[in-house]
């Protein structure tokens, strides 16, 4: 059996490595979710900044819930092996990593107290949070929050952790750290802050003020398509590098980081592995959520409906290709004009990405937690155009592929709303006017624009009907031909 991957020193000639000492450089950066994409992304970029500058920026990692990855981490001294599939795999070890924590939020919070760490970064998904967007508030409702409000001076949750943290710094003298989520999140430093801030404010007003004048919390757009690891990708892992490596993941050639550059107590070199900083990240952040992420839900969803399990299985059906271009044509007319954003050369890399062959990217996967994703990826830009007086056809036929895919689910689908969506579904029956009118109006789902909007739900409930009727296939064809 091979060795477990815990040293550089008997990698193969053509494995990369770190370019720099490990041991010269100390931990600055505390990350809560060692999910795959944050290991292909900013680990990645974190291994880049410290080869070109140094610092004391590496990361002390952390799961609030599972261990396995923190396990994983540890029994490798923070090292793991990042594949960039194409048309021949690339591997990469990275050493940014040093400790992890696994399920233990008093030990979370008590790394986040050191005043070494500069910089608290997320990657947790958009329901972990608890934050009530429309209100712009901290989500009482939600279990974390619900708890941490409960019991603040032991908080298991995201909110609950970091306002726990900022106010054991104040009262040491130590300074703050910046807040960096790095999530899919519609201007997600804004909408972090606000969660901070309102769970701050039901606790103690003064340190909602601290907060409020000291802290900050960069916006962030992230890019890189990463499948989940696979006992394949932990194989080919181990041929390329000779080590087993529990931790490895893999993901595609392409890596985009666009970051508000606000960092009030210093950063790491994060531009010499590609970064780029700004001043307003909301265009780009618009054009990925709008663009690529909402494509990736509409594959999603007709995926699974036409039994494709990947993205790339997606792209090779022309039909379903034909429409997701004409998806991210509409939403790329959504975008800021005078931004510099180019959105047809967009779609265009888009296309060639989603079809890479060696990226086996689950339909499944991607469907997750669909009422957390669609406000920002299909609705708020309905909404936009229509007020706009343009075309949202193609975002009513997206909505009605969702809503024919959960008329179909037997079981509650994944989603933080998904007990509700099975009831709605069920209720509805065979009703596609009721199906559309209950869903959408699920409080916070869709803009009441959009769903006061008789066209636009009079074409998604025709869509739904279409598709429960004739089935997908056919009723993509009459889509396509109108």
């Amino acid at each position: 059996m091979s060795p477990r991957l815990a040293s550089l020193a008997d990698l193969p000639p053509g494995v990369a490595r770190p370019r720099y000492d490990r041991a010269a450089h100390g931990l600055g950066i505390l990350h809560l979710g060692l999910g795959a994409f944050h290991r292909a992304h900013q680990a990645v970029h974190t291994d880049d900044a410290l080869a070109a500058e140094g610092g004391d920026w590496r990361i002390l990692g952390a799961n609030l819930r599972s261990h396995e990855i923190p396990d994983a981490l540890n029994g490798q001294d923070g090292l793991f092996t990042v594949l960039e599939r194409s048309e021949s795999d690339r591997a990469r070890v990275i050493g940014a990593h040093g400790p992890a924590i696994g399920g233990d939020a008093a030990a979370i919070l008590r790394a986040a107290c050191d005043p070494a760490i500069r910089i608290l970064s997320l990657t947790v998904s958009e329901k972990a949070y608890g934050i009530d967007r429309a209100a712009m508030d901290a989500d009482p409702a939600h279990p974390a929050v619900a708890a941490d409000l409960a019991q603040p001076q032991a908080p298991q949750g995201v909110l609950g952790i970091i306002l726990a943290a900022l106010a054991a710094r104040r009262e040491a003298g130590a300074a703050p750290f910046a807040v960096l989520s790095c999530d899919n999140l519609p201007d997600n430093g804004a909408l972090l802050r606000a969660g901070v801030l309102g769970l701050a404010r039901r606790r103690d007003p003064d340190l909602a003020g601290w907060i409020a004048d000291h802290v900050a919390f960069p916006a962030t757009m992230v890019d890189r398509i990463t499948p989940a690891t696979t006992a394949r990708t932990l194989a080919d892992a181990q041929a390329l590098t000779g080590h087993r490596d529990l931790a490895a993941v893999e993901t595609e050639p392409f890596s985009q980081w666009v970051i508000e550059d606000h960092f009030p107590h210093g950063r790491p070199a994060w531009e010499a592995g590609g970064a780029l900083f700004v001043q307003d990240v909301r265009p780009y952040e618009a054009m990925k959520l709008r663009m690529l992420n909402g494509s990736h839900s509409l594959i999603a969803y007709a995926g699974q409906m036409l039994e494709l399990p990947h993205v790339r299985d997606a792209m090779a059906d022309p039909p379903l290709a034909a429409l997701v271009r004409r998806h991210m044509q509409a939403a790329g007319a959504t975008l800021p004009q005078g931004a510099g954003l180019d959105p047809a050369a967009y779609a265009a890399a888009l296309l060639a990405r989603f079809a890479n062959p060696a990226i086996a990217h689950q339909t499944r996967q991607i469907a997750m937690d669909g009422t957390e994703k669609l406000p920002q990826r299909w609705f708020a830009p309905a909404a936009e155009l229509l007020r706009a007086g343009g075309d949202a056809r193609p975002f009513a036929f997206a909505t009605a592929v969702w809503l024919a895919w959960l008329a179909g689910q037997e079981q509650a689908p994944d989603d933080p709303r998904g007990a509700a969506l099975l009831e709605l579904a069920r209720k509805a029956g065979g009703d596609d006017e009721a199906l559309a009118r209950s869903v959408l109006g699920l409080p916070g789902l869709a803009p009441p624009s959009l769903v006061g909007d008789a066209a636009f739900t009079g074409t998604v409930r025709q869509a739904v009907t279409r598709i429960r009727r004739d089935g997908l296939r056919a009723a993509m064809a009459t889509e396509l031909a109108s």
